[in-house]
């Protein structure tokens, strides 16, 4: 599929100039299409025949390749924050253990890790610097006692996308987890858990990858499921699981393990046609594309006199893009161009953030830039 013709599965292009996927994505038509048939199915044949989890099957398969995963390291959660806080609550953690991470975190990368304080372990926040986390400054605070390194792949509110590869073979040499909130990367840009060394990763689904809320996927490579313990038990985390008669405890010997019970199944139907769209387009070119359409934003912003936080040097960049202004409310600013011209956009941080997806076109970056004020 062509790029071009990816903007007709998407309705929301005939309302809005919609620059806001860091947020909450909207839907494609097949996205629709596979949850309504989930829908159909349900009411008018009461799961009877349905396949509904060996279609989960399958959708876990297309997860995995998206990160270049194994299915048996992929499994469902329902947010971000769950997939983070599998991981604060199933390591084996001791007093004096230390956290890496940056202090411009979004919360979900957060409170998981701060609930562990009162375990003894500490968090070190490196500081943001012009909208970077300086990889050399996150390296530097990795000592004896640093048990893992927890970081986004794409900052949210500055659009800075982090050398995943180089942090995780620091991780690896220095014999430390390394932890990804993959949400604002994952549809918009590559993720290789085995190329970059990622030990965990946690995304839900409904911003770039343009699936439902309350969908998402956690990654666990496979030599580290002996050390992370599930803490959401149920009969979907076992070996029998399906056996309802016969109780054995015995844990799933993959990611499943992590499973409580039921999958919330319209959101993995969504999930996997969102996926899908994805994969047949292809991330790689999604992500040139993106880069093009984000250049064009960024030289227009600095034209009309906007500070441009977000790092555009070569593999830093990403399709979010925010800007700050000394003399208008950004806040007024965003309603306004929302209210008056259909443009989406949000404000983070005290910052402007544009993020454009692979159906917005660069006539609608060059529509938003135009009717901006003059710095």
């Amino acid at each position: 599929m062509e790029i071009s013709e990816v903007r007709q599965l998407f309705p929301v292009t005939r309302n809005f100039n919609f620059q806001n996927c860091a947020a909450v994505a909207p839907l494609s038509v097949r996205v629709v299409e596979a949850v309504e048939a989930y829908l159909q199915h349900a009411r008018d044949q009461a799961y009877i025949d349905s396949g509904f989890y060996q279609h989960a099957d399958e959708v876990r398969k297309l997860a995995a390749r998206l990160i270049n995963a194994d299915p048996r390291e992929v499994t469902f959660v329902k947010s971000t924050s769950e997939g983070i806080s599998l991981v604060a609550n199933g390591l084996n953690w001791n007093t004096g253990d230390n956290i890496v991470t940056a202090n411009c975190e979004f919360p979900s990368n957060v409170y998981p890790w701060m609930a562990l304080q009162a375990r003894g372990v500490q968090l070190k926040s490196i500081v943001e610097e012009d909208g970077r986390v300086p990889l050399d400054r996150l390296a530097s605070a990795i000592d004896s006692r640093t048990r893992l390194v927890a970081i986004s792949a794409v900052q949210y509110a500055s659009g800075y996308r982090i050398d995943l590869a180089t942090l995780g073979q620091i991780c690896q040499e220095k014999g430390v987890f390394l932890c990804v909130d993959g949400i604002q990367a994952l549809g918009m840009a590559p993720i290789d858990v085995r190329s970059m060394n990622i030990d965990f990763l946690s995304a839900d689904g409904h911003k770039w990858i343009c699936g439902l809320e309350g969908t998402g996927i956690f990654y666990v490579r496979r030599e580290l499921l002996g050390h992370l313990a599930p803490t959401t038990i149920g009969w979907n985390s076992m070996k029998n699981g399906w056996d309802f008669d016969n109780i054995q405890f015995e844990y799933r010997d993959d990611a499943q393990r992590y499973d409580a019970g039921a999958y919330n199944l319209a959101g993995v139907y969504g999930l996997g046609a969102a996926i899908g769209l994805l994969l047949e387009v292809g991330v790689e070119r999604i992500y040139q594309y993106l880069l093009r359409l984000s250049d064009r934003l960024v030289e227009g912003l600095r034209g009309k006199g906007y500070r441009v936080i977000s790092p555009r040097q070569p593999g830093e960049g990403s399709a979010i893009v925010a800007c700050i202004s000394d003399q208008h409310d950004l806040v007024k600013l965003q309603a306004h161009l929302q209210t008056e011209y259909r443009i989406v956009t949000t404000v983070r941080k005290g910052r402007l953030r544009f993020s454009p997806h692979f159906f917005n076109t660069e006539a609608e970056i060059d529509q938003a830039v135009e009717v901006l004020p003059r710095h």
